[in-house]
C-alpha cells in the first residue's frame, strides 16, 4: 500500500462544488481506499491504496465522485514522495517562511509548455513572483491572494488547484505519519 494526497479543484468555494468532507471520505472508503483522512473543507484527502500511477487514481476519483456524489471536480493526486519533492523544490524559501499563508503552490494536472510559462511570467500584473517546476507553480502574493489580478490556469492552459504553504506542509505531514 502507498500513501496518496488528492487535491480537488474548486470545491466548497463560492457556493459551487459543495461536498462535505465526511461524505467525500466515506465515498473513498467505499471505493476501497484505506486510512482516509481529510484536511480542512477545501478538498484535501490523504489515503492509502495499492501502488499505482497517480493519473489512474485521478481518473477513478473523478469518475466515481461524479457518479456517487454528483461532484464534478478535477483531482490532482500526488504520492508522498512527490509532495516531499514539492517542498524540497520550493524556489522561494524565505517568502514561504515569512508569509506562508500568502505563498501558494498550484498543483497542475500536467506540466505546462515552456511558452505558456513564459507567457504567464510576462503577464504578472503586480508584485507577485512565480516559478514553475514540473507540474507545480509556486506563487508569492505579497499583497494577498484575494487582491491579485494574476490568472494562472488560462495562461498555462492547464487545470490546477492551489494550496497555501501551511496546507502543503500539513498534507505532507499527514501522509508521512
Amino acid at each position: 500500500m502507498a500513501w496518496y494526497i488528492a487535491l480537488l479543484r474548486g470545491v466548497n468555494v463560492g457556493g459551487r462544488g459543495k461536498v462535505s468532507m465526511a461524505e467525500l471520505a466515506r465515498c473513498l472508503e467505499g471505493l476501497g481506499f484505506q486510512k482516509v483522512n481529510t484536511l480542512l473543507n477545501s478538498g484535501n484527502v490523504v489515503f492509502t491504496a495499492p501502488d499505482q500511477p497517480t493519473s489512474k487514481l485521478e481518473q477513478v476519483l473523478e469518475t466515481e465522485t461524479a457518479a456517487k456524489l454528483g461532484l464534478r471536480s478535477d483531482f490532482m493526486v500526488r504520492t508522498t514522495s512527490e509532495m516531499e519533492e514539492v517542498i524540497a523544490a520550493n524556489p522561494f524559501p524565505a517568502f514561504a517562511a515569512e508569509d506562508p499563508s500568502h505563498y501558494l503552490v498550484m498543483f497542475l494536472k500536467a506540466q505546462p509548455a515552456p511558452a505558456a510559462i513564459q507567457a504567464l511570467k510576462a503577464s504578472i500584473p503586480g508584485r507577485e513572483e512565480l516559478e514553475v517546476v514540473g507540474r507545480h507553480a509556486y506563487v508569492c502574493y505579497p499583497e494577498g491572494i484575494g487582491r491579485s489580478k494574476l490568472t494562472i490556469e488560462p495562461k498555462l492552459k492547464v487545470s490546477g488547484t492551489g494550496r497555501n504553504w501551511n496546507t502543503v506542509q500539513k498534507l505532507a505531514a499527514l501522509a508521512r505519519d
